[in-house]
C-alpha cells in the first residue's frame, strides 16, 4: 500500500471501565473448560453504534456487526474453528483476499502475551479451521480481520478460555529496541492520541542491517496494536508495498499509525527473513511522556 493512513481500527472502550470490566482476563488460578465469552456490545458506546464522545463506533471487540456475525464451532481438542454468518442468518462463504489472505486471525490473551497473526483454511460450508494458536491457559481474544465480498472490510472479536492454571505475565516498560531469533528492532517514534505518529523500525541482525527482507502477505512487515485494558485492536499498513518499486526490502520498515486516545498500547511487528516469520513486541504509551528506555524482549511466534 502506499497511502500511509490506511488503518483498521477497532472496538474502542472508556479507559474508566479497563480492569474492571475485563479483570476476568486478569485472574490467577483454575479456569473451567474451554469456553467463549461473548464481549459486551458497548464499551463507551451507545446502543447508536455512536461513541459516547461523538466519534463513529470502530469494530473489533464486537461479535457481530453490519449484520456479521462471528461464532466459534464445537471441533476437536487442539483445533480451533468458527464461521462468519451473513444478514440472511448464513454461514458466509465468499471472501476477497486481503494482503495476500482472506482471514487473518489474531488472538492474544487479555495480559497481551502469546499473541499469534495466522490464517485458517475455509471449508466448503463457510467454516473456518486452523491448529489452535491458543495453548497456554488464560482468557483470549481472537479477532477475524476479513472482507466480505460486497461489502465493506470487518474485524469482529470474541473471547475463549483455555482451562488450566492462568498466572498474568506483567507488561514489558516502554523500550527502543526489542530481540527476537538474534534480530533486534529498533523503533523509533511514539504513538499519540489524537494524531498520526510516524513509526520507523528497523531490523539488524549480528550487528548489520537486513537489507534484503521478504515480501509476507505483500508488504515487508505488518504491525498490530492493541490497547492494554480492553484490547481495542488497530492493524496498521506499512508506507509502501513490496515490489511496487519503491519500497526498500530493508532495513527501515516506516508505519503510519493513528490512535485515538491515550493509553498504552503493545505493538507486534511481523516480518519474514530466510523463509521464517519473526514477530518482535514493544510497549508504547500514546499520549504519555515516557519515554523508552532499556530493550524489551519478544517471543519467537510460528505463524
Amino acid at each position: 500500500m502506499n497511502t500511509p493512513t490506511r488503518l483498521g481500527v477497532f472496538a474502542l472502550g472508556l479507559a474508566a471501565v479497563f480492569g474492571a470490566t475485563f479483570g476476568a482476563g486478569h485472574l490467577t488460578g483454575p479456569m473451567g473448560a474451554d469456553a467463549e465469552q461473548s464481549p459486551m456490545a458497548a464499551h463507551g458506546m451507545d446502543h447508536s453504534g455512536q461513541d459516547m464522545k461523538g466519534g463513529a463506533q470502530p469494530g473489533g471487540l464486537l461479535v457481530s456487526e453490519h449484520g456479521y456475525t462471528l461464532t466459534t464451532v464445537p471441533t476437536a481438542d487442539g483445533e480451533f474453528a468458527f464461521r462468519i454468518t451473513g444478514p440472511d442468518g448464513r454461514a458466509v462463504t465468499a471472501f476477497d483476499t486481503e494482503h495476500d489472505k482472506r482471514m487473518h486471525l489474531i488472538t492474544v490473551r487479555r495480559d497481551l502475551s502469546g499473541f499469534r497473526h495466522v490464517h485458517p483454511q475455509l471449508d466448503a460450508d463457510g467454516t473456518w479451521r486452523i491448529a489452535s494458536p491458543m495453548n497456554e491457559p488464560g482468557t483470549y481474544r481472537a479477532f477475524a480481520d476479513f472482507k466480505p465480498t460486497g461489502a465493506e472490510p470487518l474485524t469482529l472479536g470474541i473471547d475463549r478460555i483455555v482451562a488450566g492454571d492462568a498466572t498474568p505475565k506483567p507488561l514489558p516498560a516502554p523500550a527502543a529496541t526489542a530481540s527476537v531469533d538474534g534480530y533486534t528492532v529498533a523503533l523509533n517514534g511514539t504513538l499519540e492520541a489524537g494524531r498520526t505518529s510516524r513509526l520507523d523500525l528497523t531490523i539488524s541482525r549480528d550487528g548489520r542491517p537486513v537489507t534484503d527482507l521478504q515480501p509476507y502477505l505483500a508488504a515487508y512487515g505488518h504491525l498490530v496494536a492493541l490497547r492494554e485494558g480492553d484490547l481495542a485492536y488497530l492493524h496498521i499498513h506499512p508506507d509502501g508495498a513490496a515490489g511496487d518499486g519503491r519500497t526498500k526490502a530493508g532495513p527501515a520498515i516506516t508505519f503510519y499509525a493513528e490512535v485515538p486516545t491515550a493509553g498504552t498500547y503493545r505493538l507486534y511487528l511481523d516480518f519474514q527473513h530466510d523463509g521464517k516469520v519473526h514477530t518482535a513486541e514493544f510497549t508504547n504509551g500514546a499520549g504519555s511522556t515516557e519515554k523508552p528506555g532499556t530493550a524489551g524482549t519478544a517471543d519467537d511466534h510460528q505463524h
